[in-house]
């Protein structure tokens, strides 16, 4: 049980970490996009800042899910990533990263573009620990 804690812990902060880090890169490229004139008003800034921590959160918390044994991986990946994909949707209209005054057209390839994302930072952990499982694999069978 303290294992478990202790790996949700981690990836719940991992998961904060790469929201805030997206983010931060993201307003650079809308600063540079908008030749240093983005600007942001009304708490929106900090708002969209507690938006990423509640979107690492909803990406991070569910992970537990993959200490669950007795569920099929897929059913745990449809979890995980719902949980956190339906999360990221709600916050997204919540801060105005999507919605406001950008079409609907612009709202869904935000929407797109941003899950896409959140399945290869996805496909990226879990491709780490298959390796991480194949290494150990190895080291048992050479004893």
């Amino acid at each position: 049980m303290r294992e478990t804690m202790k790996d949700l812990i981690k990836s719940t902060i991992t998961s904060i970490g790469i929201a805030l880090t997206i983010f931060c890169i993201t307003g650079m490229v809308f600063d540079i996009a908008y030749d240093g004139n983005f600007s942001l008003d009304n708490y929106q800034f900090s708002k969209m800042v507690i938006g990423c921590i509640i979107v690492g959160l909803g990406f991070g918390l569910p992970t537990i899910i993959y200490h669950k044994d007795n569920l099929p991986m897929p059913f745990k990946v449809i979890i995980h990533m719902g949980t956190g994909c339906v999360i990221y949707t709600i916050v997204a209209y919540t801060v105005g990263w999507i919605g406001g005054t950008s079409s609907i057209l612009h709202g869904i390839i935000a929407a797109i573009f941003q899950i896409a994302l959140a399945f290869i930072i996805w496909g990226g952990f879990m491709l780490h620990y298959r390796n991480d499982a194949r290494k150990m694999n190895e080291k048992i069978k050479e004893l």
